[in-house]
């Protein structure tokens, strides 16, 4: 009896194990397939900048790219915006090329980013979630605001 009730110990630990794996397994491909979403949409940013500096569209970018990609002219702008702005931070650019970073935390941090700010803003971004980034940059913005405000009073 103790034999068998060793046996059924055994099993159920071997099934918890291959469960456990298999979550290790998809949590793994998740996060592999995120950061290549996020040097995709890197990349594809990169595309459109290219469209924008070389004059093949002779209208609206954005609403070339909103018509040609399937997106809302709201989205094309945004984009547009956010690649403008990366042309102007390379630190950031590249981490998001490689995936480090989610298109959420790089379209905050290219409301606020500047070359001389940019590799704080890069920890900060590392060490928050996107909703949290976001929320820090607000306070940010705020706060240079006010300090702003102030220094033209003064």
């Amino acid at each position: 009896m103790l034999a068998m009730e060793a046996t059924v110990v055994e099993m159920a630990r071997a099934q918890a194990e291959d469960r456990w794996q298999g979550q290790r397994r998809r949590d793994d491909e998740l996060a592999s397939l995120s950061a290549h979403l996020s040097a995709a949409t890197a990349r594809w940013l990169e595309l459109v900048w290219e469209l924008h500096e070389e004059g093949d569209i002779d209208d609206d970018l954005a609403r070339y790219v909103a018509f040609r990609c399937g997106i809302t002219g709201r989205e094309a702008r945004e984009y547009v915006r956010v690649a403008e702005a990366l042309r102007e931070l390379p630190a950031i650019r590249a981490a998001f090329s490689r995936g480090e970073l989610t298109f959420t935390k790089v379209r905050a941090l290219t409301r606020v980013a500047t070359a001389s700010c940019e590799a704080g803003l890069l920890e900060l971004a590392a060490a928050l979630t996107a909703c949290q980034l976001e929320r820090a940059l607000r306070a940010f913005r705020r706060l240079s605001l006010a300090d702003a405000r102030d220094a033209h009073e003064l």
